[in-house]
């Protein structure tokens, strides 16, 4: 192990002894709820009252393989895969070698993206579907789609059965900013287009976070998690914990709409080297779960 990674490991271990006791502080009927799923004996990242996940953007700059065994050493095995180096080919057959190696080594697919839909055209829309139904994935987080591409996406959720998650993309987007955008726009279309709350994004574009968890409900269907020092900069991404995000009360009001979907660690910073970043950002957000009234066993 190296330094560095050492390092990381005896910051991470106090910060989240810290969390377990702010568990004293958590409100009652967050906290009886995660006991109550505790006592079923789940105990894994996925089976928590916050199900962890990682977007495979954060290690864009690496193979596929190297991503799997950086998975392994993060102890994550669900994952929110995008057609970057050979993650997740968009041709059938580099996709089943890529499915037949996440299998081997334990990994679920859980969302793919972002997924650009470019085209309000059937033929365009219809392949995006085709790749994530080979793929058994049900949840599509989608970059960029027009309000005028909808109505057609929307005829395809209804035919495979797999949710579409627009994603927010700060100030800079003109069409989806905010998930209240998003919200607005969907919300008499067919309950399974919803919301991807990009949580860096979403506070640059002056939402409150746990309010938009709030008012998204059961339409919040992925969330991307990163952390930042400044709402104001694009540029201040630390690991989560690092930064000014309010993650405990995020995960209480995660808990609270008893959101179903994974909390995917999108790690944008450090290309070259994501790894102690994703490590400390991993068991900060453990740290959480475990102040919330949950326990994981390693």
């Amino acid at each position: 192990m190296s330094n560095k990674t050492k390092k990381f490991s005896r910051r991470n271990f106090m910060r989240s002894g810290a969390l377990v006791a702010a568990a004293l502080t958590a409100p009652r009927d967050i906290l009886a709820l995660c006991q109550e799923k505790s006592s079923l004996g789940k105990t894994s990242d996925e089976t928590a009252p916050i199900r962890l996940g990682l977007a495979s953007y954060t290690f864009r700059n690496f193979t596929r393989a190297q991503l799997i065994g950086f998975m392994k050493q993060l102890n994550v095995f669900a994952l929110n895969a995008k057609d970057v180096q050979d993650h997740l080919p968009v041709n059938s057959q580099g996709e089943a070698a890529a499915l037949a190696d996440y299998a081997a080594a334990g990994i679920k697919l859980h969302a793919a993206g972002a997924i650009y839909f470019a085209k309000d055209e059937d033929a365009d829309i219809r392949a995006k579907f085709e790749y994530c139904k080979r793929a058994a994935i049900p949840v599509i987080v989608a970059g960029d789609p027009a309000p005028e591409t909808l109505p057609r996406i929307e005829k395809f959720v209804k035919e495979y059965d797999i949710r579409v998650a627009i994603h927010n993309h700060g100030p800079e987007d003109k069409l989806w900013p905010s998930p209240l955008d998003v919200l607005k726009t969907v919300k008499h279309m067919d309950s399974r287009i919803g919301c991807c709350i990009d949580v860096g994004h979403a506070v640059r574009a002056g939402a409150d976070i746990v309010q938009a968890i709030h008012e998204a409900g059961p339409r919040l269907l992925n969330v991307h998690m990163k952390d930042l020092t400044s709402f104001q900069n694009k540029e201040s991404q630390v690991a989560v914990g690092d930064g000014i995000i309010p993650v405990r009360r995020m995960f209480e009001a995660l808990v609270a709409i008893q959101y179903p979907g994974f909390v995917d660690l999108e790690y944008e910073i450090h290309p070259d080297d994501p790894l102690p970043g994703a490590i400390e950002s991993f068991a900060y957000m453990r740290g959480v779960v475990a102040g919330l009234g949950y326990r994981r066993e390693s």
